[in-house]
């Protein structure tokens, strides 16, 4: 027999450590599994920035004292809510602080297998232990979801790669790359490449690069803060409502949600990349991949496209092309798990509390995009999902028996 906690969080990334210090906050007994902020320290480029605001880039602290702004003034680091770009190193430093305050014993191991049991649910983890909770939260991020084109997955494994995979670009140094993928991902990858000195080329399908606008000075006139107001994925009235209403973006019909959840934020560069590239290597816009080959001379592209066909020879491919959630390759859910979850366009289908059709088991963070709208893939959207599940939790605690039997 063991002791139950009340909940098991399986995610250490911005989710899973908010929800985790508001859960504690609440006086609930809360296990947090997962390498704290590993998406950040591991399958982000060095020299990156965030799209986000400085005040739209903070985790959620139940006593909303640990931002970003507290931070960098405790350690001497410049910030600005607005206008002053996010590194990844300042935001890294900024997590880990946050962490080591308010998660100080987050638990370093992965879930290998969630599964229900009476009364609760078994996770059974990467270091041999097994480990029971009452409810569970998963709060990963988009590390499960990467998309690549199917024809990149015909070539050998070392010729292409998800631009997840990489936390520094400078080893492509003198190799001849292309980039798939006209959103942030894929144009702050190939300036990073371009200035690590590679030799580039971005392949975009769309006809025309899009840029996101720079912020919007703070205090405007009422009238033009009515007529567009900033909010924290950025400005306009679309994406005010994206932003500051997840609870009502569930409402839409699914097709709305599913669409809006896709495509309101992007593809689109950060104002402040456009700079970087701009004129520094070759763009091929409107252009597709309609063949490609391996060779003793590296990968062979044939593109499609409105000027007709354009042939590209390099050494490596990086897939810059995002995302999509799938229950499917979240693993470690056991299969009798799976089966019994509805779903939205693949992805976990959850109520006004982030509870899945499993009692007990809910999600937060990019895998409900669908449900609670592009939010949800920012760290912005990790206050409304902490905050709602910290409430939901705290008021269905019961005092049901606090063990279960464990195998072995």
């Amino acid at each position: 027999m063991q002791d139950m906690s009340d909940v098991a969080i399986v995610g250490a990334g911005p989710y899973g450590l908010s929800l985790t210090a508001h859960l504690r906050a609440a006086g609930l007994d809360v296990r947090c599994f997962g390498r704290p902020l590993h998406l950040w320290r591991t399958m982000m480029p060095a020299g990156m920035i965030l799209k986000s605001n400085g005040f739209a880039s903070n985790l959620s602290s139940p006593d909303g004292a640990h931002t970003l702004q507290a931070f960098c003034a405790e350690t001497g680091r410049p910030y600005a809510h607005y206008g002053l770009p996010v590194h990844l190193d300042t935001f890294v430093a900024y997590g880990t602080w946050f962490q080591e305050a308010l998660v100080p014993d987050v638990e370093p191991v992965l879930a290998q297998r969630v599964t229900d049991d009476a009364g609760g649910f078994r996770l059974e983890l990467d270091n041999g232990e097994e480990v029971a909770a009452r409810r569970v939260v998963v709060a990963v991020g988009v590390e499960h979801f990467p998309v690549v084109p199917p024809e990149l997955r015909r070539l050998p494994a070392d010729r292409w790669s998800h631009s997840s995979a990489h936390d520094d670009l400078s080893g492509f140094a003198g190799r001849r790359v292309a980039v798939i993928g006209g959103g942030q991902s894929g144009l702050e990858s190939a300036a990073l490449l371009h200035e690590h000195g590679a030799e580039v080329d971005l392949v975009v399908r769309e006809s025309r690069l899009a840029w996101n606008t720079a912020p919007l000075v703070p205090d405007r006139a009422t009238f033009a803060r009515l007529r567009e107001p900033e909010s924290g994925l950025g400005s306009g009235w679309s994406t005010w409502f994206y932003s500051r209403h997840p609870e009502l973006f569930r409402r839409l019909p699914e097709r709305t949600r599913v669409y809006r959840s896709r495509t309101a934020l992007g593809p689109a560069g950060a104002w402040w990349l456009g700079d970087r590239v701009h004129g520094r290597f070759p763009i091929h816009l409107g252009y597709r991949i309609a063949s490609v080959s391996d060779g003793v001379d590296g990968v062979a592209l044939r593109l499609e496209g409105p000027r007709g066909p354009v042939s590209l020879a390099v050494d490596h491919c990086i897939a810059a092309t995002g995302y999509r959630p799938d229950l499917e390759r979240l693993g470690f859910l056991d299969e009798s798990l799976r089966r019994r979850l509805r779903t939205v366009a693949g992805a976990p289908a959850v109520d006004a509390g982030y509870e899945s059709s499993v009692p007990g088991l809910s999600f937060i963070g990019p895998a409900v995009a669908a449900t609670f709208g592009p939010v949800m893939r920012f760290v912005y959207g990790s206050d409304h999902a902490a905050r709602t599940v910290a409430g939901r939790l705290t008021e269905t605690a019961t005092d049901r028996p606090r063990t279960l039997a464990l195998a072995g």
